[in-house]
This record gives structure tokens, C-alpha cells and sequence, in this order.
């Protein structure tokens, strides 16, 4: 099994919905044909593909379904988290059963083979960000609670070796550790992948490679030019 990570579809397919990405930059032009011809490509049923969030530009759930349709029909699972403009997502009860091949993280930790979990959430803007304030704060400590709780889940399920997922940069623009870059170093965390930053002006302002141990990755669809990347390969 081959682990695969993208994040920010921001997929539109539902004709109520008028969110051309392309205005963007050319990497968002035909962005969703880009990705499934990519995906196709490399992707086998057996695969797990991990989805950093922003996943549709949906209101409501109804309104997602198309974007949530057009993933499922594409192999693997896919095991996805929150981001910040996914509205859609307003009730984990209210999606979590609705595909047998996909799983919404939250609060909690899935294992995707033996010993080996993805915990994540949404996260948030760290301290140190232009414009950081009390009620920030609020928010970003309400995110580091909900990754504790999912790397939590992931040591009871005996886990050896632990993926993370966050919408957001772990860190701030300047790459300060934080709360969160602080839990996965102390769960022992393998890898990271988020999303989040767009245009070449705000790549540089994620956290890229190895710090205390654990690798960061970001995956934002135009970093990537549409083309998951792959993690790692398991032996089950």
C-alpha cells in the first residue's frame, strides 16, 4: 500500500457554486481534470490518499456532495481533514458514514494499516502571526486540543508510526515552533503534511523539511501542480 497526500481541491462541481480557481494563477486552470488524470495515474485501489483539507467550496453539504462524489469515484481511501473553508463540514456525524472509502478526521485517530495511523485536524494561525491576537489564541488552542486528542487516540491504538494532517501551516510565517510542532515532536510524530499557502509569494512561508525528528510537508494543490505526492510505501 502507497501512502499519497494532497490538500486544497477547492473542487466547485455543484452548478450553484461559481468559484473559478484559475483566477489564481495557471496551476488552478482545469485543476480538478489535472488532478484525477494525475491521480489516475498513480493511484491503485489498495492506496490511501490523505486530503489536508479545503476540500469544497460548498456552503452546504448538499452543495458539496458533487465535490465529495467526484473524490469517491476516484481510487483509494482518502482520509481527509477540515479547512478553514470547508463550511460544509459542519457535523462529523453528519458525513462520517456517508462512503465506505472515505474517512473525515476528527478528533480521533485512523489506522490506514496495522500499526500505522493519520491523526489530524483544521489547525490554526500561531503565535508570532501578523495580527495574532486573544481571539486567535482562543482558536489555536482549541485546534492543539483537538490534534492532542487525536494523537491520544493514535497511542491507543498501539500505533508505531503516526502521520499528521493540519489545513494550516504548523508554524508561523517566520518558522517558530509551536504547540503544535511541540505535540508531534512529543508523539513521536513520522510525518506532516498541510496545505493552505498559495502562490509562490507564500510558499516559502511553510515549514519544510525535518524539525525535532518529524518531517513537514506541504502540499497545497499548486504547489504540487496537481500531482499527489507520495509519503511512503507500507508492507501489510
Amino acid at each position: 500500500m502507497k501512502i499519497w497526500a494532497l490538500g486544497d481541491t477547492h473542487l466547485s462541481l455543484d452548478n450553484r457554486i461559481d468559484k473559478p480557481m484559475d483566477v489564481f494563477g495557471g496551476e488552478w486552470k482545469e485543476h480538478a481534470d489535472k488532478l484525477k488524470a494525475n491521480w489516475l495515474e498513480k493511484v491503485s485501489p489498495e492506496d490511501t490518499v490523505l486530503i489536508c483539507g479545503d476540500i469544497s467550496w460548498g456552503l452546504k453539504l448538499d452543495e458539496a456532495m458533487a465535490d465529495l462524489d467526484f473524490l469517491h469515484e476516484l481510487p483509494g481511501c482518502k482520509v481527509l481533514t477540515k479547512g478553514n473553508h470547508d463550511l460544509w463540514w459542519t457535523s462529523i456525524s453528519k458525513i462520517d458514514n456517508l462512503y465506505d472509502d472515505m474517512v473525515f478526521v476528527q478528533n480521533k485517530a485512523f489506522e490506514i494499516a496495522d500499526g500505522v495511523c493519520v491523526c489530524g485536524t483544521r489547525g490554526w494561525a500561531c503565535p508570532g502571526s501578523d495580527g495574532f491576537d486573544e481571539h486567535e489564541r482562543k482558536i489555536y488552542e482549541r485546534e492543539l486540543s483537538r490534534l492532542e486528542l487525536s494523537l491520544q487516540d493514535a497511542v491507543a491504538k498501539r500505533a508505531r508510526y503516526i502521520i499528521s494532517m493540519l489545513h494550516y501551516p504548523p508554524t508561523n510565517e517566520h518558522l517558530q515552533p509551536s504547540g503544535f510542532t511541540e505535540l508531534m515532536t512529543r508523539y513521536g510524530v513520522k510525518t506532516c503534511v498541510y496545505g493552505h499557502l498559495h502562490g509562490h509569494d507564500a510558499f516559502h512561508r511553510g515549514l519544510k523539511g525535518i524539525l525535532n525528528g518529524v518531517e513537514y510537508k506541504l502540499v497545497s494543490l499548486d504547489y504540487i501542480k496537481c500531482d499527489p505526492i507520495l509519503l511512503d510505501e507500507i508492507e501489510e
